[in-house]
């Protein structure tokens, strides 16, 4: 994970304040290694899809919807089914919370909280400040997640400030797809693609599931962690980014092991991740309200 860029954080997680992979902030690019074999998509239909949307024209992507935290990056989100008068989302990774990083098992719901974010524009300016009410949702097994329920509703901040929020996809990616990596604390966009997907993805004392794997090109550091990763084809968030491999050591913090379903181990240095975020449209409920009993869901429970 990038680490927070504050203080102790800073060493653990690639978020930039509090990182995508625990990353120390600020952090120059990791090496990168062109050289390394790529993943193969992990199921036809996905590949199929990619290739549907290769011809799709691509969609402009900027700043606007993203938020800067205190010590990460963010970014403002909708659900398929969420309503302009639904109090507002924020996307970030789970060792971007305020309160600590979750250690493996633990699952934060509905715990109060007034953190601020700086909303920002489609040039990087700033448009707000807005202000949640609490932690919807964090955790970091399985996937490295905060969503933050804010004070505003979507309908609020489009009158207010101008600004829409980006649309989750509820769809599994495809490897190949054209991406983009925008982060609200640097003010800087990545462009890259997604190279594939990992089993496991290990890094310390925590174990994320069928993470998406970045071709080199995107060489995020720290406080680029909650990043939204956009799949430039449709303009909609696909992954959070949230971690490196920094020194190429094997499954320690600030760098993460690729593990396989027969437990072998692959160590990229200079490689980056994100983690999926389709699974959460099967968490939320009318009014964006968290439901870990819906069907489908499997976000892990407390």
């Amino acid at each position: 994970m990038r680490r927070p860029l504050v203080g102790v954080l800073t060493t653990l997680l690639l978020g930039g304040a509090a990182a995508t992979g625990i990353a120390a902030a600020p952090a120059s690019a990791a090496p990168q290694t062109a050289d390394a074999p790529r993943a193969s998509a992990p199921q036809a239909e996905v590949a199929a899809k990619a290739g549907a949307t290769a011809q799709t024209k691509p969609k402009a992507v900027d700043f606007a919807g993203t938020v800067a935290l205190s010590n990460c990056s963010g970014s403002l989100i909708r659900l398929p089914n969420s309503a302009d008068g639904d109090p507002a989302l924020v996307l970030t990774n789970g060792h971007c919370l305020e309160t600590g990083m979750p250690g493996p098992g633990d699952v934060i719901v509905d715990q109060a909280s007034s953190r601020t974010f700086s909303l920002l524009n489609s040039t990087a300016g700033k448009a707000a400040t807005l202000r949640a009410s609490k932690v919807a949702y964090a955790t970091m097994t399985d996937t490295d997640v905060t969503l933050y329920q804010l004070t505003t509703t979507y309908a609020q901040i489009k009158k207010n400030y101008g600004i829409n929020a980006l649309s989750l996809s509820a769809d599994h990616p495809a490897a190949g797809t054209p991406i983009k990596v925008v982060s609200g604390y640097w003010k800087r966009i990545y462009s890259c693609n997604v190279d594939g997907f990992v089993h496991e993805l290990r890094e310390g004392d925590w174990t994320w599931k069928d993470s998406l794997r970045y071709t080199p090109s995107c060489n995020t550091i720290g406080g680029t962690s909650g990043s939204p990763v956009i799949d430039v084809n449709t303009g909609k968030v696909i992954a959070v980014n949230n971690t490196g491999n920094e020194n190429g050591e094997r499954c320690t913090e600030n760098n993460p092991c690729e593990v396989d379903e027969n437990g072998n181990v692959t160590v990229r240095r200079g490689i980056n991740y994100a983690e999926q975020t389709y699974g959460i449209a099967k968490c939320v409920a009318a009014g964006n309200r968290i439901d870990l009993s819906l069907p489908g869901c499997t976000l892990p429970k407390p």
